[in-house]
């Protein structure tokens, strides 16, 4: 089995486990969101099952990125993990509109959120599920340079926040009786908002094609200027074409007495 095959399977097998978490975590939170007229914790449920539609998303991208190069892609399809990302990024977008819109229908017309040991020890227990998740996500995303994988981690993390400031929530609610749930819906909606938009500018940056890192540009450039009869490397440009896959190329300066055959060795070299 070869690098990329096995990166491959490692992001499907850690999505499939996000999938199955986040399915898990939504169907507990909608029934005691809704038991509870808890319009934060329904919301937090509908987070939930946007993470889980990426994690499909991310496999089903995995599977078009991991295709052979052909005639008309010689350099392959490593560019569809970028577009997979993009694709997640609107969902979350949407995702956050959509409970924006709900958490101001409910601040318009409130209902008394109605609290259970049982709902508050099941939403403590998806925040640590929830820590588990997005610290594995991305640590294994980190691990293989997977962005789409670390940027699951980090709204899986981003999501255990939020989970606590709804524990938060009904806490004041107990103690003092001042409901702050649609409150609390509509500034989970911002944030959730904002991280699509990050996101998305993220994403739409690296299709365009975004300027190389300086410290590996000067790395390539010192390695070139060591091989002998080198004496300049100019005008270096680098492409991503996806994960692991950089296509590159540079300016060399050589004395004029070189003869083709030389530099053709020289360029192999490089």
């Amino acid at each position: 089995m070869n690098e990329q095959t096995n990166r491959n399977r490692i992001i499907i097998k850690t999505s499939i486990i996000g999938i199955v978490a986040n399915a898990i975590l939504a169907g507990f939170k909608a029934v005691i969101g809704t038991a509870t007229n808890s319009i934060a914790i329904v919301m937090d449920a509908l987070n939930n099952l946007s993470d889980a539609l990426s994690s499909i998303i991310t496999i089903v991208g995995t599977r078009l990125a991991g295709k052979a190069p052909d005639r008309h892609h010689p350099l392959g399809h490593g560019r569809y993990e970028d577009l997979t990302a993009m694709v997640i990024a609107v969902i979350v977008l949407y995702a956050g509109i959509t409970a924006f819109q709900e958490s101001v229908k409910n601040i318009l017309s409130p209902e008394t959120p109605s609290y259970s040991n049982v709902s508050l020890i099941i939403v403590g227990a998806a925040v640590a599920v929830k820590l588990l998740l997005g610290r594995y996500v991305k640590s294994v995303g980190t691990k293989i340079n997977s962005e789409s994988l670390i940027a699951s981690g980090s709204d899986a993390l981003f999501d255990s926040i939020i989970s606590i400031s709804t524990l938060v929530a009904a806490g004041i609610y107990i103690v003092s009786g001042v409901s702050l749930e649609a409150y609390l819906g509509a500034l989970i909606a911002v944030f959730i908002i904002k991280a699509g938009i990050d996101m998305l500018r993220e994403n739409i940056s690296k299709i365009l094609g975004e300027r190389a890192d300086s410290r590996l540009t000067k790395e390539i450039k010192d390695t070139i200027l060591e091989i002998d009869g080198i004496s300049g490397a100019y005008d270096l440009l680098l492409h991503s074409y996806g994960p692991n896959t950089v296509i590159g190329e540079v300016h060399i300066e050589v004395p004029d007495t070189f003869t083709a055959a030389t530099i053709d060795d020289m360029t192999r070299q490089i």
